[in-house]
């Protein structure tokens, strides 16, 4: 059936909105995360990996498809380097995964890394015009070169690396996108249970980062579980610096009050000495291994108990790891942890 023609005005506005609201997804997640780049992945080293040096020679290269046609300059130390997404990719994925994790869940950290690259390179990134991305896993992704990754990974190095050349090459250009755009595509080592909104965490909500299940259990993720403790001058000094308005006379045992946490532990917020705070600035602070914490004063000193690692926004990789185990593919993983995305092939902006 053909449609009535609209008058010219109502299709200016059509199209403005649309503008609009296109170029707010791309500016939103810039301000959620702004101030807590160097936060932005929280992740535990791959574990169990380690061994001699391999002898056999290095399979070849990743080659092809959309991400060898897109070619990125990334900050390495001192030096920028060139090489094509696919071959950057390989290395995050090497330095951001256990690479004895089931091979849907390194195809999930592949799609995950190549979305959160495109997502740099059309929001402009930290490097302005010296480099698109870096090997810094404070500011962008972590990247692990083939060379030492072999050295790491001993006995297992041909078949590891086999897979995690496989887990890039089968997802060649698949992308997770909202609204027809790559996502901020955040990952945390393991969750509590639950991963977290991106407004608990940071400053603003996203709409494709809410809490979302997480199966990952405590047996099956190394240093699920930690504790650190601090004396009454060490508690001091490190709060004081984080919250100077907060009055932290009397007994560390009334500086700590009022803590509201969600169905997983993670500490909403929590009055520390009179001011309020989120959980994530008192776990920053005391250098926690998450804000799913709580704690208590034994022999004089303040023990907090600590579960899981990382912000546990967006995709959990021990989480990832454990659907994977159970059946599930690396799209079903995606959809799972990011809320409301399509995982497809993304070439625009590409070269």
């Amino acid at each position: 059936m053909r449609q009535k023609n609209r008058p010219s005005g109502q299709v200016s506005q059509s199209i403005a909105v649309s503008a609009a609201l296109m170029l707010a997804l791309f500016l939103l997640p810039l301000a959620v995360v702004a101030p807590f780049r160097s936060a932005l992945f929280g992740r535990e080293d791959p574990a169990d990996e380690t061994g001699p040096e391999a002898e056999s020679p290095p399979p070849p290269p990743v080659s092809g498809g959309l991400d060898a046609s897109r070619t990125l300059r990334v900050l390495d130390g001192e030096r920028v380097l060139e090489m094509d997404l696919g071959t950057y990719l390989t290395g995050v994925v090497r330095g951001e995964m256990p690479a004895s994790f089931q091979t849907e869940a390194l195809k999930a950290q592949a799609v995950s890394a190549r979305t959160y690259t495109l997502y740099k390179l059309q929001s402009g990134g930290n490097h302005g015009e010296t480099a698109d991305i870096c090997t810094d896993q404070t500011c962008c992704q972590a990247y692990a070169g083939e060379e030492a990754a072999r050295a790491k990974w001993g006995e297992n190095a041909d078949a590891y690396e086999a897979k995690v050349e496989a887990a890039v090459r089968e997802t060649d250009g698949e992308t997770a996108l909202y609204g027809g755009v790559p996502i901020l595509a955040a990952f945390h080592s393991s969750s509590a249970g639950m991963t977290r909104a991106a407004g608990e965490v940071w400053v603003n909500d996203l709409p494709y980062l809410q809490a979302v299940s997480s199966p990952e259990t405590g047996d099956r993720v190394p240093n699920y579980y930690s504790r650190a403790e601090f004396t009454e001058e060490e508690l001091r000094a490190k709060l004081q610096a984080a919250f100077p308005a907060a009055d932290l006379s009397g007994g560390m045992e009334g500086w700590l009050k009022n803590a509201a946490a969600d169905g997983a532990g993670n500490v909403e917020s929590v009055q520390v000495g009179g001011v309020t705070a989120k959980g994530t600035q008192v776990r920053s602070a005391l250098g926690l291994r998450s804000a799913c914490f709580a704690w208590e004063i034994q022999e004089g000193k303040m023990v907090f108990f600590v579960t899981g690692y990382g912000h546990g926004v967006g995709l959990s990789q021990y989480g990832a790891n454990a659907m994977a185990e159970a059946g599930a593919d690396y799209r079903e993983i995606l959809t799972h942890y990011y809320t409301g995305v399509t995982v497809e092939p993304y070439a625009a902006g590409g070269g």
